[in-house]
């Protein structure tokens, strides 16, 4: 995705009413918060967000916002939608810091799911997690985490601490872990992704089935 600059305009009419009116007139409320200014009510046209959302990478990048002509760098925190219809409600952006570490969802993109070697043995891959919380400085944010799946026999899982990442990234999961066991440590390392054996996932899924109709 080219970096699409999104452009807004402070918002001073502010109110359950007022963002109502704004989305009739084709507007977005939001906001932005962070660093060391006050939160910013701001408004922006519903055209270029929606493209900007196409893409997969809005939801974990850095993103330049323009307020009133003047250039932000910010991630997007929150996104609502109509339960209903396909209407933003409003949305949510953070200050991004150069010096300041993030906290942010990346997600993971699978590498070879239809070349692994369990798959071609009969074996069923299973995304446990499509992605995950990751800490780091603006600068180096990754757009996503690969997972190569290419040698993974059935029976095999990828966990959490299998994954290789970025110089700079670290796991939130994993942050204040240093003085735990090994159990505690293994415990909170979750799994990623694994490849069933021929049947297996089918053969789990009708088990709880069939555990969820019984009456005690």
């Amino acid at each position: 995705m080219s970096k699409v600059i999104l452009k807004a305009e402070t918002r001073t009419d502010l109110g359950k009413g007022a963002s109502r009116r704004l989305r009739r007139a084709g507007k977005i409320p939001a906001i932005v918060y962070g660093g060391d200014q006050p939160p910013q009510p701001i408004q922006l046209d519903v055209p270029p967000v929606l493209k900007v959302l196409e893409f997969e990478e809005t939801y974990s990048s850095i993103l330049p916002l323009e307020i009133d002509g003047q250039r932000e760098q910010v991630i997007l925190r929150d996104l609502q939608r109509h339960p209903a219809k396909p209407v933003i409600l409003h949305m949510d952006f953070q200050r991004v810091v150069a010096g300041e570490k993030l906290r942010v969802n990346v997600p993971l993109h699978f590498i070879g799911e239809d070349e692994a070697v369990g798959v071609k043995a009969g074996g069923t891959l299973t995304h446990h997690l499509m992605d995950v919380e990751v800490e780091c400085l603006p600068k180096d944010l990754p757009e996503y985490i690969e997972v190569d799946v290419r040698q993974c026999q059935v029976g095999d899982t990828i966990h959490l601490s299998d994954l290789h990442l970025p110089p700079g990234v670290v796991l939130v999961a994993f942050l204040g872990t240093e003085e735990m066991s090994e159990e505690e440590r293994n415990a909170i390392d979750q799994a990623v992704c694994s490849i069933q054996p021929p049947g297996g996932a089918a053969a789990a899924a009708e088990e709880a089935a069939e555990e969820g109709g019984e009456t005690p």
